[in-house]
């Protein structure tokens, strides 16, 4: 009997250091779509079905596990938000494989894709004809975002994390040192005091941390 009980607590601890970490670091976790969210995750598991069964580890190590576990998540949730190279040494950044019309092919075998992924992607969005597209990426979770040729108006996140998309920058003919000086004009001297600033019509629209 008292196997199943320790078992039970240990299976309680697993839920609540499940729910407290999920709540502070967002439900997103929930449906993961970064490196980090499935790192939790895989850990998570590990730690719960590696342990649970396992007379030998007491319920106070398995705490202090879970303790560590937790601390390590949330410092590493910390450093991929607000330490950029860390972010894209951990989630990468999107892979920009075709800028008007014409299909970059080493951008695409970096990413794994073959033509006929390029195509099916490309299909799967209405989009036949390779001159039809604008811009296409391949975000960090490898969602397939296309931009066609005449849309009108799209907006675009020019600065994201405190740091500048310089690949979306070339995307609408504007350089880093255009943006700077429009976001002085605007009262915005520190690049990395901005949460995310979209290009819209002709406007930066920014919202800071």
């Amino acid at each position: 009997m008292s196997f199943f009980i320790t078992l039970a607590i240990k299976l309680a601890l697993g839920l609540i250091s499940l729910v407290f970490v999920i709540n502070l670091t967002g439900k997103g976790n929930l449906a993961p779509n970064s490196a980090v969210d499935q790192i939790q995750n895989y850990v998570l598991g590990g730690i719960i079905g590696g342990i649970i069964y396992n007379s030998s580890i007491s319920i106070l190590q398995y705490v202090v596990i879970l303790i560590i576990w937790t601390i390590l998540i949330l410092l590493l949730k910390w450093l991929n938000t607000n330490v950029a190279v860390i972010k894209q040494l951990i989630d990468g950044k999107p892979v920009l494989i075709i800028k008007n019309g014409k299909l970059d092919s080493e951008a695409c075998r970096s990413k794994g894709l073959s033509a006929a992924d390029v195509a099916l992607k490309l299909r799967s969005q209405g989009v036949f004809q390779l001159k039809d597209v604008k811009r296409a990426v391949i975000e960090q979770n490898g969602q397939f975002i296309v931009v066609r040729m005449g849309d009108e108006n799209p907006k675009y996140p020019i600065i994201t994390d405190g740091v500048v998309q310089t690949e979306i920058l070339e995307t609408i003919g504007k350089s880093e040192e255009w943006l700077i000086e429009e976001l002085q004009k605007e009262g915005f001297d520190n690049v990395a005091d901005i949460f995310i600033a979209e290009y819209d019509k002709g406007q930066i629209n920014v919202v800071t941390y």
